[in-house]
């Protein structure tokens, strides 16, 4: 072995030792459970009780395109006997009494948009175990749809808000800011334009008339005015408190005709100029997916 060849065997045995020292050193982060939503408009339309919901006779509705959602509550659940919100707590936003009554505080709530992530941490921060159930608290949407003035097709932006009982400083729809602060029941929702002669109008929808879909309503009902959708993992979803790697469920919302009204002029059309009341801006429907 020539003094040349050793010498160049040393040097190659220090470069490769460099490298694994540094592959070593490096961190890596601890994996995550993370949410993303996702909006679907060709999903079931669904009822309170998790069934095929047709729309009303003399109610029309459309399926709206969603700008964002808020979200106020997580909650996974090992088996349908479980109570509402009695499950492993994932996440809660912040609650206030500054309008009186505790309700979700809108500045505080989670938003996102179509494939968006809305909440992630560590897995090491939830509570091993298997679960068939996801429950979310749904509190605001955002979207755009389609209405009608004198025959005339035009666009326009709900703002809507679904949680039991919401307070509200001030709010965007689309442009236009509206001053609220104070507590607002759920169904309160407001409209833009840029049709002049409305701008932007307020409304409330009857209590207990948002559509919250509970396929376990038997087992597990929610209070009255709650949003509290719950969705079926397809197989039971188990947190080991093992895991090497990130956690993704994507939570599928159905958005299939969800904004509803009494179609007074039964042209199908959603025209606020002739009494059309809107009655339903609820979702139609909840499928978690592990990824």
């Amino acid at each position: 072995m020539t003094r040349s060849f050793l010498l160049h065997l040393i040097v190659s045995f220090l470069f490769i030792a460099s490298l694994l020292s540094c592959s070593d050193d490096t961190p890596t982060e601890p994996p995550r459970l993370i949410f993303k939503l996702k909006f679907d408009p060709n999903q079931e339309r669904l009822g309170n009780f998790g069934e095929p919901a047709v729309i009303p006779v003399g109610n029309a509705a459309q399926t709206p395109v969603f700008n964002s959602m808020g979200i106020h509550y997580i909650e996974l659940a090992g088996n349908k006997d479980i109570p509402a919100y009695n499950g492993t707590l994932v996440h809660k936003t912040p609650v206030t009494t500054i309008g009186g009554s505790e309700a979700i505080d809108f500045d505080q709530a989670l938003y996102a948009g179509n494939n968006e992530i809305f909440y992630s941490t560590e897995l090491s921060n939830i509570t091993p175990g298997d679960f068939d159930f996801l429950r979310l608290s749904l509190s605001y949407q955002n979207y755009s749809i389609k209405w009608e003035s004198n025959n005339i097709d035009l666009d326009g932006t709900i703002a809507s808000f679904i949680g039991a009982n919401t307070y509200i400083n001030s709010y965007k729809v689309r442009s236009k800011s509206v001053e609220v602060n104070a507590n607002k029941a759920q169904g309160y929702w407001a409209f833009e334009t840029d049709f002049v002669e409305i701008a932007v109008i307020e409304g409330q929808a009857p209590a207990g008339s948002t559509t919250v879909p509970n396929p376990i309503f038997d087992s597990s009902p929610i209070p009255f005015g709650s949003c509290l959708v719950t969705g079926a993992f397809d197989t039971p979803f188990t947190i080991t408190g093992n895991e090497k790697e990130d956690i993704i469920i994507t939570c599928s919302v159905s958005i299939n005709n969800s904004f509803e009204w009494i179609d007074n002029e039964n042209t199908g059309k959603y025209n606020p100029q002739d009494g059309d009341a809107v009655v339903n801006m609820g979702v139609r429907g909840l499928i978690p997916i592990v990824q």
